[in-house]
């Protein structure tokens, strides 16, 4: 055999030097997480009108907030945040005055934006404020820690920044750890500013100006998000993941493929019949499954639509309701039965109804309301939970058919559906809630309250339930506070504008090499704790 001329080895050896090893695309694959879930973002500022759940995840990790919370092992390589205990993130630590009525933030002095900007208390200003200047959901949710001017928030220096508190509120600081509290780059976004557009409302549509642990490297809207690592992050331990690519792939029966084979590592979107069969089907896959704090699926009714305004129409529907049915059929058993219950007996939220499938009773009812013969309604459902909506939808289609009520089914595109609750224009509706502070009364601030909130999407009014939110948001004697409690709920569930019918679980299926899976009150993906190996 020939040897090579002196001049070619050299650099044939140098040419395979340059190939990656086995262990270079072993390190690549595990530090690369590949995601599918059915849809994507809709825009990339949470503060924006209309932004889904899937924006609340984007702003979780292209930005940061003052404060976030602990974790806490749940077993089995499962965790999930802990409401009792706050922890720094921009702010390396923080004092509450003593005389309780103000808490100042001192920054971390090397934050860095992803261009390489400082992060300064006038950023996290001009974030909170503009929280309140958006109007709608954020300044709703930032009112919910009595965080509603903008003289509340104090830049006393460069890194420290004070808010200033309206009343003492329990909600203040857990309020400051959401994803609506997520602090911009305000430099940045102020070049993209207008008289018209102050906040940069359209810019931050489709771009970000965050310093959050990863970047948005590509957003092809209903195709995919990709994210990178952004290394000079010191607001926590720097991700082990360096790369997500996160995939809209619509048909379930194709996510679960691709699962199976191996494609992707993880996807939070299945069909509980899906998540039942690969629980116990062994194999490569696993799922992890946590039940969902302060949320439910329930049916609304429009109180202000007749004949949805008469509590004995919605008292009639809540005894046609094919409960179990709609467990089996629909969730497969995966949530906890919001009904069959015994009464309002204690203060714990969310409870069981004492409401069954009851057709005998549901009839009288609608006697006495003056609709014997029944009447016409539509039923809509949000199309980016279809897989457990539709066959509900049509279970209820069926079982209020049964007491003379002819409902059509309205399926709204899910990148419409949260526009469409806004409107408040549907009669009934599908859908499901969750508060992100672990509080009943918060819940209902945003449910029920008479502040018609976004999400009280049956726009109910009560001024008595108000009073008693009210005063439980601040009780501090907790055997009142748990009266008040058991007070409102009663009231909700006698009057039903709401019908409870499942409190859902968190499901997740993922490879058996990844770890470290956190549950989040906002039930979007958090990388910046999984890992692979």
């Amino acid at each position: 055999m020939k040897s090579l001329p002196k001049l070619i080895l050299p650099l044939a050896l140098s040419l395979l030097a340059g190939l990656p090893t086995c262990s270079d695309a072993q390190d690549k694959r595990l530090e690369t997480l590949v995601v599918a879930n059915e849809f994507g973002p809709n825009m990339l500022d949470i503060h924006g009108v209309g932004a889904n759940r899937p924006a609340y995840g984007v702003s979780w990790l292209a930005y940061d907030r003052l404060l976030s919370y602990e974790r806490k092992e749940l077993g089995n390589d499962l965790y999930s945040y802990d409401f009792t205990r706050l922890k720094p993130e921009l702010a390396q630590r923080w004092e509450v005055a003593p005389d309780g009525m103000s808490v100042t933030f001192y920054l971390r002095p090397d934050a860095t934006f992803h261009d390489g900007s400082p992060v300064t208390a006038e950023d996290v200003k001009w974030s909170l404020d503009r929280a309140l200047g958006m109007g709608g959901f954020p300044a709703f949710q930032m009112k919910a820690g009595s965080l509603e001017q903008p003289t509340q928030f104090e830049v006393v220096d460069t890194h420290t920044f004070r808010v200033n508190f309206l009343r003492k509120d329990k909600m203040t600081l857990p309020d400051l750890a959401v994803p609506v509290a997520s602090i911009y780059n305000a430099r940045l976004a102020k070049q993209h500013a207008t008289a018209d557009d102050p906040w940069a409302a359209t810019w931050l549509k489709t771009n970000t100006a965050g310093g959050g642990a990863y970047k948005v490297a590509a957003w092809k809207p209903g195709q995919e998000i990709i994210y990178e690592r952004f290394d000079e992050w010191k607001n926590g331990p720097l991700p082990r993941l360096k790369r997500i690519i996160q995939r809209d792939v619509p048909s379930a029966g194709n996510r679960r493929a691709l699962l199976t084979r191996g494609d992707i590592d993880i996807t939070f979107e299945l069909p509980p019949k899906d998540f039942a069969e690969i629980a116990t089907s062994g194999g490569t896959v696993k799922v992890a499954s946590v039940p969902a704090e302060n949320s439910m699926w329930y049916l609304g009714l429009n109180t202000r639509i007749a004949p949805f305004d008469d509590p004995r129409v919605r008292q009639a529907i809540a005894w046609a309701m094919p409960y179990d049915k709609i467990m089996k059929n629909a969730f497969y058993d995966r949530g906890i039965a919001l009904y069959g219950g015994s009464g309002v007996k204690d203060a714990s939220w969310p409870q069981a109804t004492a409401y069954v499938t009851d057709l005998a009773k549901a009839r009288q009812l609608m006697q006495e309301a003056g609709y014997a013969n029944g009447f016409e309604t539509t039923l809509s459902f949000d199309l980016g939970t279809a897989t457990v909506s539709e066959p509900t939808a049509i279970l209820v289609q069926e079982a209020l058919a049964r007491i003379g009520i002819k409902v059509a089914i309205n399926k709204v595109p899910g990148s419409n559906w949260r526009s469409a609750i806004t409107r408040k224009d549907m009669p009934m509706l599908f859908n499901r809630m969750g508060g992100w502070l672990n509080y009943a009364e918060y819940f209902f601030l945003w449910a029920y309250h008479g502040q018609n909130a976004v999400f009280n999407t049956m726009s109910y009014q009560n001024p008595e339930l108000d009073k008693l939110v009210d005063a439980a948001r601040f009780e501090t004697d907790p055997e009142k506070y748990a009266g008040t409690l058991q007070q409102f709920i009663t009231i909700a569930y006698t009057e039903v504008p709401r019908i409870p019918v499942v409190q859902p679980v968190m499901d997740v299926a993922m490879q058996k090499n990844v770890h470290g899976f956190t549950y989040w009150f906002h039930l979007q993906p958090d990388y910046r704790q999984l890992y692979k190996q």
